[in-house]
């Protein structure tokens, strides 16, 4: 078997970079003198191999269907087991919420309660972030023929978001319950000791004046307060916590974010309504 001497292979390493450059640059030249002869060549490549990649695809994009199948089912797995729970959970709380309901009715049978009447309420739609004289306010869009008035009450499907303070004929605005000037009477729902809540311009209204010796817990839900006949009673508001001042705060259950569609609820209450002017009352009301 031929073996090149040691010279022959030092210099066959030397010459391999320049024959490496003067093909590259033989190729570009080809490249450049003849676009048609290299585009037809590549043309030709791509069709030859065609068949080739497509037959490749077919069992790489079952492969694929496969594995993305694999994963949703390891996925649909682990959400049935969530799911079980959630459901395990949602019986037990089923089963408490029966148990108070039938001794709630028993209760009211023996004390001969009279039930509250049930509110009417039209659905209206947020059509602009109504500012003005407020920070913290809504624009909704109402028929020609409704008949909202101000006061009343403005929920979402979760909970109180503020009231109506001006009525136009096809439009009315919201205050909302984070806007400075909203005083809320409410009743800390583990405690019943009542306070105020109080709008800052920010996310979360304050607490204010609540009971003497009741202080108010993180976690604590809140509801409204009959007090003055303004709003009625037990509406859900949200959840107290604390800030880093340790000024309790509560946070809203209601959507104030990103409101859609409000409904407009007619207690019938005769209640101190809401200013014209922040900070400024409107003469012949307390």
């Amino acid at each position: 078997m031929f073996r090149p001497s040691l010279q022959a292979r030092h210099a066959l390493a030397r010459l391999t970079l320049p024959a490496m450059f003067v093909v590259a640059f033989g190729l570009m030249l080809v490249g450049k003198v003849d676009t048609v002869v290299v585009e037809r060549a590549r043309t030709a490549i791509h069709d030859a191999s065609a068949p080739v990649y497509l037959a490749l695809a077919e069992p790489l994009g079952s492969i694929n269907k496969t594995i993305a199948e694999i994963s949703g089912l390891w996925g649909m797995r682990e959400e049935n087991t969530r799911l079980r729970e959630e459901n395990e959970q949602l019986r037990r709380w089923q089963g408490i919420a029966l148990t108070l309901d039938a001794e709630n009715r028993r209760l009211k049978s023996a004390l001969r309660w009279i039930p509250d009447p049930e509110a009417s309420y039209v659905t209206a739609r947020v059509v602009a972030d109504a500012g003005g004289v407020y920070a913290k306010a809504v624009l909704l869009s109402v028929g020609p023929k409704h008949a909202l008035r101000k006061g009343q009450i403005a929920l979402d499907e979760r909970g109180l978001v503020g009231r109506i303070t001006e009525v136009g004929s096809r439009t009315a605005r919201v205050l909302l319950i984070t806007d400075m000037n909203s005083r809320v009477p409410v009743i800390l729902e583990t405690s019943r000791a009542r306070a105020i809540m109080a709008g800052t311009n920010g996310p979360w209204p304050r607490l204010l004046y609540w009971t003497e010796g009741s202080i108010p817990k993180e976690g604590e839900r809140v509801v409204t307060s009959a007090e003055a006949n303004a709003f009625p009673a037990n509406l859900a508001v949200g959840t107290i916590r604390y800030n880093a001042a340790g000024i309790p705060e509560i946070e809203p259950d209601a959507q104030l974010r990103a409101i859609d569609i409000v409904r407009i609820f007619d207690y019938g209450l005769g209640g101190f309504a809401p200013p014209e002017t922040p900070g400024r009352p409107t003469p012949g009301r307390r």
